[in-house]
């Protein structure tokens, strides 16, 4: 003999599955959108490193009237673990250790690395921010005029 059971407590099937989906649809939604805010983030190494670069290139051209110099001339050394390899005056001055894994596996071939003059330089940056093969790239000059070519994050 069944008894019915007064004020049953609790969730059914149907309840439980649409809580599963509505969680599904979120995270569909914000796990994208949280991937990408990381990668801007990573983007501002090349942005700090890149005005610190600059800043040396102008105190050296400040002392020998020219912005050629060697890396050692230039007196740049980053902090930390790197995302971004940097040139300046075509030499690679810095490497990164590890990339991401995406690819843009070669910091040293993934831009033509410009050359000082007397009168102009520009600084490079190129790395791997997110999970794709593209690589992200960045170039600070004499003029203070940071850009971006390539970004290698997806709006």
């Amino acid at each position: 003999m069944l008894h019915k059971m007064k004020n049953q407590k609790g969730f059914t099937l149907i309840e439980l599955m649409i809580v599963v989906a509505i969680i599904g649809i979120l995270a569909a939604i914000a796990i994208p959108n949280f991937m990408r805010y990381q990668a801007r983030a990573r983007q501002s190494e090349a942005r700090i490193n890149l005005g610190g670069i600059g800043t040396n290139a102008e105190a050296w051209q400040a002392e020998a009237s020219t912005y050629v110099a060697t890396a050692a001339q230039l007196a740049w050394a980053p902090i930390g673990t790197l995302r971004y390899g940097y040139s300046y005056h075509a030499l690679l001055i810095a490497e990164p250790v590890a990339l991401l894994a995406g690819g843009c596996a070669n910091t040293k071939t993934a831009v033509a690395l410009p050359v000082a003059t007397a009168t102009t330089f520009t600084a490079t940056a190129t790395g791997e921010v997110d999970t794709d093969a593209t690589c992200d790239i960045w170039t600070y000059t004499q003029l203070r005029v940071l850009a971006n070519p390539t970004n290698d994050v997806s709006t």
